[in-house]
């Protein structure tokens, strides 16, 4: 395995990781999860770290504060996020209201859209995750999945729409959703008072086993034309094709993900591949089939080599497909030629098609929070106490609001001014097609600012397009805190991959439909620098592009040496 092993969590090739004999002893992910919350402790103890986790739960602590406490002696100051599974980023208003309350009453009063299409709740004490569980569950919301080595949330198109099309599309995500949670009754026994039933049949997990999967497994569903789920960066990802009004079935496509180990070239970003065109009723028989070959056969003695992406790079697709065939005991037909249209966002004022619209609403980052300026969270839980709207959160980290009939459409937009929530005509390209993940202080694998130094960034690449004019292009900008890239940072124009504190790799020449992985640029770039890095390939991109042409587009023709050269050249002159 050479470089890979040399994770601290790396077994001997043909043993498994420390974490593999933690989830088979975890009595179906039971650990000592009951037995810890009645201690006083503020913090659970790792064996118990790496359990929470499949129940939507990560402990953490404040980075920030660490180097203090040691010096006085004391412990890190502990708290925990909990991530909710929303499949699709659906939510009714009173899932909504009690997300919103629980952020309030629990967590740290913020509310985080992930780039997965789900909640994220930051800063809860280990003494409040019965109580914030509790009342999540009440509203029908589960954070089982959300987090660990099982199926995370299904992302799909989140745009609403009153067809059967999509009706049926949202119905396949949900449903895969359910049929790959776990299986196992530890999440009510541990955090909604259930007691353990005692049975003379064994408990069994009829898919994922003993010990589930080797890693995390991602799995989205995209609307023909419309890239918004990013859908070649999935373990699975699923593609719609239709024939007017009609669902045909689904091209499947494997073998995406984002992360990688800086240093580690055996570690790497990798875009899905299509493998096989599926009817609709066989969709859940095949993806069950893809779990179960990378539940067998995925990598148990290393967790940085243990995505998917990595057994598909390595058996390649042929042997991939027989392996599938086999399983399910017939021949798929190869995937269908697949032509996209763009990247929709789904912001603005659009109508539905029954006579009522949806708003989508720009949340710089995916943070619903009030500050002195923007009072957003509280907007947000007025619109929604008002109108009753149905919610959608995008893969963008935004909101939408839905089933908003027309004589609605003034005092909607009357209460977002009076809370100073920008419009869409208000919110520069820069601003919209820039997204971060949370990393420091609360997330433990961050080694640099992500959510909290983009902005300054944003704003700062803001006037250098507005100088040169090119404040009508659209470049996706995403920026992450090491190189796990929850925001997709592989993807898309501009990459900012957290390096070690206060500096970044800077990645260019994906594409704005996200079909294409960016290169790398520039290394070790400080936080102050970011924007005089990049500002030269904007004056060339200005300069030189052909007509029509995107930033991403344009960088990925001249290539990275052009791109070197060229901003040499403008620093000596």
């Amino acid at each position: 395995m050479d470089e890979r092993v040399k994770s601290s969590d790396a077994g001997e090739a043909g043993t498994r990781s420390k974490v593999e004999l933690l989830k088979e002893g975890s009595d179906y992910l039971r650990g000592t999860l009951r037995e810890e919350l009645a201690t006083d402790a503020t913090y659970f103890p790792e064996e118990d770290v790496q359990i929470l986790k499949f129940h939507g739960i990560y402990q953490q602590d404040d980075r920030d504060l660490r180097q203090q406490l040691k010096r006085e002696g004391k412990e890190k100051y502990y708290s925990c996020m909990i991530r909710c599974k929303n499949p699709g980023g659906v939510l009714t208003p009173e899932q909504y209201l009690a997300e919103d309350e629980v952020a309030s009453l629990y967590a740290n009063g913020s509310l985080r859209i992930t780039t997965r299409q789900d909640f994220q709740l930051h800063g809860v004490l280990k003494q409040n995750l019965k109580d914030a569980l509790r009342a999540i569950n009440e509203k029908l919301i589960t954070t089982l999945g959300a987090c660990g080595d099982v199926e995370r949330n299904v992302m799909c198109c989140p745009a609403p729409a009153e067809d059967r099309v999509h009706s049926q599309i949202e119905w396949y995500a949900r449903l895969l959703s359910d049929r790959l949670l776990p299986r196992t009754g530890a999440y009510y026994e541990v955090w909604l008072n259930g007691d353990k039933v005692v049975s003379t049949e064994p408990e069994v997990e009829p898919l994922y086993g003993t010990v589930y999967l080797p890693r995390k497994f991602k799995t989205g569903i995209a609307f023909p034309g419309d890239n918004c789920i990013d859908v070649y960066t999935q373990d699975i990802g699923i593609v719609a094709m239709l024939e007017g009004d009609e669902l045909l079935g689904f091209n499947v496509l494997v073998g995406g993900g984002q992360a990688m180990t800086h240093g580690i070239k055996t570690t790497f970003p990798r875009q899905a591949d299509p493998i096989a065109f599926v009817k609709p009723d066989h969709l859940v028989p095949v993806v069950e089939t893809i779990v179960s070959i990378q539940r067998d056969h995925g990598d148990r003695a290393n967790r940085k080599h243990a995505r998917m992406k990595y057994l598909v790079e390595e058996w390649g697709m042929a042997r991939f497909k027989t392996e599938m065939d086999q399983r399910l005991g017939y021949q798929l037909p190869p995937a269908t030629a697949i032509q996209w249209e763009g990247v929709d966002d789904h912001l603005g004022w659009h109508p539905q098609g029954d006579g009522r619209w949806y708003l989508g609403v720009y949340v710089e980052n995916g943070r619903i929070k009030d500050s002195e300026d923007v009072t957003l969270k509280t907007g947000f839980r007025r619109l929604v106490e008002t109108f009753r709207p149905g919610i959608r959160l995008t893969p963008q980290q935004n909101i939408l609001f839905t089933d908003i009939a027309e004589e609605h459409k003034p005092a909607v937009n009357a209460l977002l001014r009076e809370h100073n929530i920008a419009q869409l005509s208000e919110i520069s390209n820069a601003l919209r097609y820039a997204m971060a993940c949370p990393a420091l202080p609360t997330c433990g694998l961050a080694v640099s600012d992500a959510e909290r130094a983009l902005p300054s960034v944003v704003r700062g690449l803001e006037r250098e397009i507005v100088r040169l004019g090119l404040e009508q292009e659209k470049i996706w900008i995403r920026m992450v805190g090491c190189p796990n890239g929850c925001a997709r940072p592989y993807l898309g124009d501009l990459g900012f991959v957290g390096r070690t504190l206060n500096a970044y790799n800077v990645y260019v020449g994906g594409d704005f439909e996200g079909t294409r992985l960016n290169q790398l640029y520039a290394e070790m770039i400080p936080t102050d620098l970011l924007v005089a890095t990049v500002g030269p390939l904007l004056v060339m991109y200005k300069e030189q592009r052909q007509p029509g042409e995107r930033f991403g587009d344009f960088c990925y023709r001249v290539g990275v040496e052009a791109l070197r050269e060229f901003a040499a050249g403008q620093a000596s002159s």
